[in-house]
């Protein structure tokens, strides 16, 4: 681990790809009866990210119910999507830049790639 900052990235990485997943997976199941629109907590989970327990997927309340009985909403869905793309994109800006400054503490400071 390079220091506290990387690791946190890596949590928080961690919690977007299990979003990531959660996700596609209600889009995918957004014609299933049934079928109920599953999400993660994402505050409280990266809050509890140190406790090294997994994340808790839970039934996402309040979405408007269809006939057959899904509540997937598939604007709801592609907003998360945008979202976590963007957060990951920043996330892994910032993992990059970290990187960056411990390769250039190896090299002596040098400037040259």
């Amino acid at each position: 681990m390079l220091d506290p900052v990387a690791g946190n990235l890596e949590q928080y990485m961690t919690l977007l790809s299990v979003r990531q997943k959660l996700v596609a997976s209600n889009i995918a199941n957004a014609d299933t009866p049934g079928y109920k629109t599953q999400d993660v907590d994402f505050q409280a989970e990266l809050q509890n990210a140190g406790a090294g327990l997994g994340p808790t997927v839970q039934e996402v309340k309040g979405l408007t119910m269809k006939n057959d009985g899904n509540n997937v909403s598939l604007d709801r869905e592609s907003r998360l999507l945008a979202e976590n793309a963007l957060r990951f994109n920043i996330a892994s800006n910032l993992l990059r830049s970290q990187l960056k400054i411990v390769r250039m503490a190896i090299e002596g400071g040098s400037t040259s790639s």
